[in-house]
């Protein structure tokens, strides 16, 4: 099979579980929230995240029964970041992935809610998978654990800052390297970690396999950052 043709099938996969969440309700307010997240978590991505999870989580042949809750977690999490980083406080962006930001479209109030509901619920499915599979508990744990930091305030959140108070001005390559490695590439590294862990990787493996996280995120920043200078809208 051409690698063309497996991340095909597995977008497919992601896509249509992610599909699965927010659903219409009959309560008008649970409705105005779920419109809002679905909008956003349904939008046309690369689904970067989820898919080097399964990938790696396939890896160590110790199939993981809730792996796509995972994996569905770490797409959450990316798009909350998307929706408040596109806020007029952050970098006051029109459009994502083609389509007009949340903000936009549902206002800033219940955009920053919408953001805050999906990094909550990404949450709650992880905890669930312990909850579901208690003889694997404290692999969900550990991979949930580590999840949480790379998004949290010493990974995703700490590079935001960083990029916040550098913006405008000339930065040197250590600087450039700390924002693009926590602001990017910590999520990108706790999905291939976490889903090696899942999978059933061993400690040397482990390492192994959080150095090609890390390069990983690099390479995709650097792409990035080009395609930020060439690229079209």
């Amino acid at each position: 099979m051409s690698f063309d043709v497996a991340y095909q099938q597995r977008l497919e996969q992601i896509e249509d579980y992610l599909n699965g969440f927010f659903i219409r309700s009959d309560n008008k307010f649970v409705e105005i929230i779920n419109k809002a997240m679905r909008y956003s978590l349904t939008a046309s991505g690369k689904r970067l995240r989820p898919i080097l999870f399964m990938e790696f989580s396939k890896l160590f042949n110790h199939p993981c029964t809730y792996a796509l809750d995972f994996a569905a977690s770490l797409e959450m999490i990316h798009t909350y970041s998307l929706i408040h980083d596109d806020l007029p406080a952050m970098d006051n962006d029109d459009l994502r992935r083609g389509k007009p930001t949340n903000h936009v479209v549902f206002g800033e109030a219940t955009a920053i809610l919408a953001g805050d509901g999906l990094l909550n619920y990404a949450y709650e499915l992880m905890m669930a998978c312990a909850l579901k599979d208690p003889l694997n508990a404290l692999k969900y744990l550990d991979a949930g654990k580590v999840i949480a930091e790379a998004a949290g305030h010493k990974g995703m959140i700490l590079g935001q800052i960083a990029d916040l108070k550098n913006e405008g001005i000339e930065i040197d390559l250590d600087t450039l390297d700390f924002i693009n490695q926590h602001k990017t590439g910590d999520l990108i590294r706790a999905a291939v970690v976490s889903g090696a862990i899942l999978g059933g990787c061993n400690e040397e493996e482990r390492l192994i396999v959080d150095e090609i996280g890390r390069n990983i995120g690099l390479c995709f920043q650097i792409v990035d950052d080009i395609l930020d200078i060439e690229g079209s809208a």
